[in-house]
């Protein structure tokens, strides 16, 4: 856990360019930098002293998350890994079909927290198939994650900022579900590098 939290901090530090960009065209112009400076600093709290369980990985994660980033991806991304930390409990190891499960509740809580669901250009719209396709296999869930946020293209935002701008934020990719791509994609990536199945 503690090395996928730090291959995405790795990832939003390469794509926070393009995450502020997306999000200038629908949204604050604020999503790349706020989520560099809040997963930057999850694996600093991380690497000073790593949590005793997986689950209390993802829980301390996302504490830092929602009190280090500004704006809406804090409270969303800090409420998805608590949840999914406080799923998983104290266990020592952790299966790809618990992390699923664990993942699952997590994005349930978004979906209260911000009253979205797919559909409505969100991140969302990449967090429930990638969860989905976790159930198969990690390499599934990035995939599944990428066509999410693609998927948001053509779509209206019934949600969030990007809500207010009505048709006009049809043709633009959403921010959050891209970055919850790179959630699965570095997950992916960290599977893969440890041949974990």
């Amino acid at each position: 856990m503690v090395r996928w939290l730090a291959a995405v901090a790795e990832d939003v530090d390469r794509e926070a360019d393009r995450l502020t960009e997306l999000d200038s065209a629908i949204g604050d112009a604020d999503h790349g930098a706020n989520l560099k400076r809040g997963f930057a600093a999850v694996t600093e709290v991380l690497g000073k002293e790593p949590p005793p369980s997986p689950g209390a990985v993802l829980t301390a994660a996302g504490r830092q998350l929602i009190s280090t980033v500004g704006g809406a991806s804090g409270p969303l991304y800090g409420t998805l890994l608590r949840r999914a930390g406080k799923t998983l409990g104290e266990d020592a190891e952790v299966t790809r079909e618990r992390l699923a499960e664990a993942l699952g509740a997590g994005v349930a809580a978004v979906s209260q927290l911000g009253g979205a669901q797919v559909g409505d250009k969100t991140m969302l719209d990449a967090l429930v198939p990638a969860v989905e396709g976790l159930r198969s296999s990690y390499e599934a869930a990035r995939a599944a994650a990428e066509e999410g946020a693609l998927a948001t293209v053509p779509l209206q935002a019934r949600k969030g900022r990007a809500s207010y701008l009505g048709e006009r934020s049809i043709g633009h990719q959403d921010p959050g579900a891209t970055s919850s791509a790179l959630l699965f994609a570095a997950l992916a990536e960290t599977a893969g590098a440890e041949g974990v199945a």
